[in-house]
Parts: C-alpha cells; structure tokens; sequence
C-alpha cells in the first residue's frame, strides 16, 4: 500500500478552496499553510497565462526530513504516508532545510514542525482528505498506487505526468499532470518584492527578525542574462527598468509570481554559525593540548598550558550546547535528542559526539589536576577521535539538508576541520607568548599553515562546477551579490591581514591577542555567510 496525490493541472482552477479547507481541518494558523495554490503568469501581452500549481509535501519514498529529524517526530506510516508528531518535536528546523519542497513550517502556535499529513486521521476511517473532497473540479486524486484498480493508479496509468525536482532523489508521491516548469520550478518565474501572501508573513520564536523577502533573485538573474547578451539591455520607451521587465526584454518572455506562500524566512541564524565557531574553537583547542601533550613528558599533563587549553576545551564546548538549544523552538525538549535518537540524524550523532566529548576533557582535567600518572595520556586518543568528529560532524548534518544545493559540497568537512585547526591556533597564540617554554609547537606556524589551507578551500568551494543553478546563484550571492562586501571583509581581516602580521610583525602579547581576534571574527564571518546564503534560495 501507498497513497500518493495526482494534481491535474488541466483542471485546477486557482480557487482555493484545498487551501482553506486543509486550514479548517487542522487549525492551521494564518501565516502558513499545509496545501497552499502557487500562482505564475507567463508569456507577454496579449499572449499571456496565469497558471495555478497545488503545492504541499509530497510525500517521498526516501523523504529527507525522515532521515534528518533527530527525534523521530516525522516517520513513515505502513501505508506510505510520511506523517509528523508535534509531541516529539524540538524544533530544530533540520526537517525544513532537508525538504526541497518548502513543505514544512514552524506552527506560530505550538513552535514544533508541521506539514500536510494528508489528513491521515480521516484515511484511518475510510475517507479522503479534506482537499480532495472540497476541489470543486475534482483536480486532485489521492489514493492507493499500489491498488491497480484505484482511481489514481488508473490515471498514472493514463497520463504522463511530472514530479518537483526528480533529481533530488526523493522519489516523490505527488504527480502533476500538464505541470508547467514554470510554475513547479521554484527559480523558473521572477519572485516580486511583495504579493498578495507577504504581509502574512512572520517568524517564528527567537528568529521571528530573520523573516524577509527574498527580491535579489531577480537582481541577479538580470545580471547573468545581461553577460549572456553581451552586457546590452533596451528597455522600451517609457518603461522602468526593473529586474521583471529586464528578463522580459532579454528572453522575450516573462513568468512571474503573482500569488504564493511566504518565504519562511532564515531557519538558522545568527546561533548557528555562532555554535559551529565555538565547536570549532573547543575542537581546535583539544587538537593543540593534545599536541602539546604528546610531546612532553608525562610529568607535564598537570602543566598550566595544558590545564589551560583543556579548560577552554570544556568552557566552548559547553558554550557550544548552550548555543544549540537556545537554536531550538522547543528547547525545553532537547534532552529528547539524547533520549528518543533517530540515529540516522547527524544532530543525534552530533549530540551523542558533544556529550562524550565534554566527558572525557572532565576526566583529563580531573586526572591532570590530581596527577595521576598516564590517565590524561591514554584517554587523550579517544579524545582526539571525538574531538574530529565534533569539529565536523555539522558538515554532514548540512549534508542531509537536501533541500539546500550549496551545503552538499564534498569539501564542507575539510572546510571545518581546518577551521578548528585555525580556531585551536589562534587560543593558543596568546597562550605562547606567556608559556612558551612548556609548549612544544609553534601555534604561529600552525595558524599559518590554516590560514593557507582555509584559503585553498574557499577557492576551491567557489570555483568548482557546481551542479544546480541554486548553487551557482549562491556563489553569485557570496562573490557579486549580497554578500560580496562581507565576504572579502572577513577574508582580508580574517585571513589576509592575520597572515601578513605573523610574517612581517614581533611576537607580543597584544599583537596575538589581536591576531587571535581577527581570525575568529573571520571564521564566524565566512561560517554565517556560508549557512546564511544557501536559505535565501527558494524552495518552492
């Protein structure tokens, strides 16, 4: 068994009436929606079409918000429904970035994750959902796919028709037949500043600030067609120039949205990028101790630098935790991650990583500050082991967030672990100075070598060829769009002028100090542009 929904778009006639009563059934709260009605008019005048597509969750086959949720809120029921409960919730908001379809939301009121369940409650006692009932041209089928004699295996059976974004691997259960690339494809039609929908729109908790607009999509697809076109553009006489009439002129036709759902807004803000820097700074600093460590007699683990770099260690580490709950829009919750795992998350891994992790740095200062012999020593290799796996487990994590095209860059966790490497140097830069005798490394020279390598691979990470054009807008935003002034920023203050200070200038005090500053002002800069672009992307 499996049920599914075929959207026949022949038939669709914008009137809304799935969307209001799927919020009658379920109480969803103005501002969000479980089935919303996507409307896009193309062509140029007088040879022009509004088109009308259903949107909601589509129910995959290997669903990533399924494999993403820490906690097993979301699961598949035996009849092939992905289903959601709000009890278990924390909210996290992985299951929004996984879902390519945007076919999650925060509820304003209860703070967990929801979705269309295709009102499961009403399949249990033989009936249909809401929306089908309601749809006065009877535009959208549900059923059982695998039942060959049903309604809607008989019209797959029938008719061609096309699925959202086949190439993320999901396998979707919802179908559209006449389904406009348009419409169904989230960058296809320009996004207006505003819309009937967008003064509806508001966030949710803490990162209600973060809910905003997204009119650069527009901006930067006006700049890519102008270099296609050889950088001329003639806007007819007594016309403004705006990003819609510029694709209007330069492809001859036009597609926009007239009529949408609001943009969510950034998921993750400002705690996110804050938590990877203080991972990375907590991991740094144990690869540094432990470097220390190995190197200096055993009589030397109780010294004051290596106190020094485990208690920093444990301080960010816990630092870390606190910035991770506080991220939850149910942070009374998070013990669930420890107790309730879904152990394909890499939030539950990352958790389990976090919680061993400070364990073990309380054992090594325990044991350094009693001096008892080579206990520091041997648990220093488990500790190294999960200290790795704390600086890059997030990049995994991002990985599973398929609805977000940057984030499945193979060099992310290089790219964390090096700036852990970097981090744990720059502690340790002002640390040198003062006991520079009990330390066994040159943290100058490692900053260096991190400082080069950070380099290579944010190159490397905005040079590839990336896959999907959602990435390539992203690397637009990073390097010539929105981003551009902060990008360099934090790469010259944060990377070049650190670089050139430990070349050219005397070790001091104050100059670490200030050193150690810039380069992690740089990785916090090049952590949120890295987590904040990518969500500024459509998804629907």
């Amino acid at each position: 068994m499996k049920y599914g929904f075929v959207i026949d778009n022949r038939k669709c006639i914008g009137c809304h009436a799935c969307t209001t009563a799927c919020k009658s059934e379920h109480e969803v709260p103005v501002g969000v929606f479980r089935t919303w009605v996507k409307q896009v008019e193309k062509g140029t005048f007088p040879n022009t079409r509004r088109l009308f597509s259903v949107l909601r969750c589509n129910h995959c086959t290997d669903a990533p918000c399924v494999e993403i949720c820490p906690v097993e809120a979301l699961y598949y029921r035996p009849d092939g429904i992905v289903d959601f409960n709000k009890d278990r919730c924390i909210g996290c908001k992985s299951c929004m970035q996984a879902c390519p379809y945007d076919a999650l939301y925060i509820d304003p009121d209860t703070h967990t994750a929801a979705k269309c369940n295709y009102c499961a409650h009403r399949v249990d006692v033989g009936l249909e959902p809401a929306c089908v009932v309601v749809c006065p041209e009877h535009a959208i089928i549900s059923g059982d796919m695998d039942d060959p004699h049903s309604e809607i295996s008989e019209t797959l059976s029938r008719h061609q028709t096309t699925v959202r974004k086949p190439e993320k691997g999901t396998v979707p259960n919802l179908f559209y037949i006449d389904g406009d690339s348009f419409s169904l494809t989230p960058t296809a039609a320009d996004q207006p500043e505003g819309n009937l929908w967008s003064a509806q729109t508001r966030g949710v908790g803490h990162f209600a600030k973060y809910t905003e607009r997204m009119a650069w999509q527009g901006e930067d697809l006006v700049k890519e067609l102008l270099e296609k076109s050889g950088n001329t553009l003639e806007v007819p006489a007594g016309e403004s120039f705006t990003p819609q009439k510029s694709i209007e002129v330069l492809t001859g036709k036009s597609a926009k949205r007239v009529y949408d759902a609001p943009h969510k807004g950034l998921l993750w803000g400002w705690e996110v990028p804050a938590y990877v820097t203080t991972k990375a700074i907590s991991a740094g600093a144990y690869f540094m101790t432990a470097l220390n460590l190995f190197y200096k007699p055993e009589s030397d683990w109780s010294s004051t630098v290596n106190l020094l770099g485990l208690g920093f260690s444990l301080f960010f580490l816990i630092l870390t935790t606190a910035l991770l709950v506080k991220d939850l829009d149910q942070p009374k919750r998070f013990v669930y991650v420890l107790l309730r795992p879904q152990w394909k998350s890499w939030l539950v891994r990352g958790g389990y990583a976090l919680t061993l992790f400070g364990g073990i740095i309380t054992l090594q200062l325990v044991c350094g500050w009693l001096e008892w012999g080579t206990s520091p020593y041997l648990l220093a290799f488990p500790g190294l082991l999960l200290a790795s796996l704390v600086a890059v487990y997030t990049a995994f994590l991002f990985a599973q967030a398929r609805g977000r095209d940057f984030w499945q860059s193979p060099l992310l966790p290089l790219h964390m672990l090096v700036h852990s490497l970097m981090a744990g140097s720059a502690l340790f830069l002002g640390i040198f100075i003062k006991y520079s005798s009990t330390i066994s490394f040159s943290p100058a020279l490692l900053l260096a070598i991190g400082i080069s390598l950070n380099l290579l691979i944010i190159l490397a990470e905005l040079t590839i060829t990336h896959p999907t054009s959602d990435a390539k807008a992203v690397v637009r935003m990073i390097l010539k769009g929105r981003y551009k002034s902060r990008f360099w920023w934090a790469v010259i203050t944060g990377n070049v002028v650190p670089m050139l200070a430990l070349m050219l200038a005397p070790a001091s005090l104050p100059l670490a100090v200030v050193v150690g500053l810039l380069v992690l002002y740089g990785i916090y800069e090049i952590e949120k542009i890295w987590i904040e672009a990518p969500q500024r992307i459509a998804l629907s």
